[in-house]
């Protein structure tokens, strides 16, 4: 591992790497950071719409922030922050030199101590909180870097987010010998009527038959009133494209980047993630009606996709 700090072609053991990471626990990342913008109604009803949530606190003169939303108030931007350190670039440069040259966010926690209101002016510092040992993961070999976020309204704490990335060294992957197969469906008692569904072609869309409020993914019980009945009812098949994301890395075995990941909201009103066959991934668009089809991968795989519908094919 080349030393940035000892010239040209200097090497570190994996204890001196480990030792010069160490040393950056409890530096500061963001000092007195600002979040851009106070909290804000339109900034929650925007993350409601996209999440789906309608939960009544966050509407109306008396809302609060939804607690997931704790981040978003801290984002700099494409710009940054003022508050931002050179410590973390530092950390970040240091793996680099290593040959740790991918990084992939691993997870996050957070504590919520208050709710956030519209109006609330958000200040929050950042500290390096630790650095792993070296870690050997199927990704490849690296280091887990942790910050925290402390977040404040005034000189009160209201919440912590710590974020984890893994920054490593991409492992050589092995060609398979054999195409490899689509992931399985991961089946359980919540769920296996619907895929026993689409084993013979029919998108069964859950209705509780307290309230008859439909929903989807299957559920064990009703989001909207809380009833454990329900029956199911079978889909039309008619939809939209709602949202989507191209992907193109990191390549998965059985997919060949880049292309389209759909969220698809039904004539029902329930949505689902899907692919969007006919049509080439850069041609996916927002609004875009699709027909429901399904595909069969293999003897055992048959998978709910969407078809573009042929005027918005051409």
């Amino acid at each position: 591992m080349r030393d940035a700090g000892d010239g040209e072609g200097a090497t570190l053991s994996e204890d001196e790497l480990g030792a010069r990471l160490k040393a950056y626990e409890g530096r500061r990342a963001a000092v007195s950071g600002r979040g851009r913008d106070p909290v804000n109604a339109p900034m929650i009803r925007h993350w409601c719409e996209a999440m789906g949530d309608t939960n009544p606190a966050y509407v109306g003169p008396e809302a609060v922030a939804p607690p997931t939303m704790l981040q978003a108030w801290t984002m700099g931007g494409l710009s940054g922050h003022e508050g931002r350190t050179g410590d973390y670039d530092e950390l970040l440069a240091l793996l680099d030199e290593a040959g740790c040259t991918s990084v992939v966010a691993t997870d996050c926690e957070q504590e919520y101590l208050r709710p956030l209101r519209p109006g609330d002016e958000i200040t929050f510092d950042t500290v390096i909180e630790s650095v792993s040992e070296q870690k050997t993961t199927k990704l490849g070999t690296g280091y887990f870097v942790t910050t925290r976020t402390d977040v404040r309204v005034g000189h009160a704490l209201v919440g912590t987010h710590r974020f984890r990335i893994l920054k490593y060294a991409p492992a050589r992957r092995r060609k398979p010998e054999q195409p490899a197969r689509r992931p399985r469906p991961v089946v359980n008692r919540d769920n296996a009527g619907f895929w026993e569904g689409v084993e013979h072609h029919r998108l069964l869309i859950q209705r509780c038959t307290d309230c008859a409020t439909l929903r989807f993914p299957w559920l064990p019980g009703c989001n909207n009133c809380g009833g454990p009945d329900w029956d199911t009812v079978e889909a039309s098949g008619e939809g939209t494209v709602y949202s989507y994301v191209v992907m193109h890395h990191p390549p998965f075995p059985a997919f060949s980047p880049p292309y389209a990941v759909a969220l698809i909201e039904l004539a029902e009103g329930v949505r689902m993630i899907s692919d969007v066959v006919g049509v080439p991934y850069d041609k996916v668009r927002i609004g875009m009606p699709v027909r429901l089809e399904f595909q069969v991968y293999d003897e055992e795989l048959v998978l709910p996709v969407f078809r573009a519908r042929e005027e918005e094919a051409v």
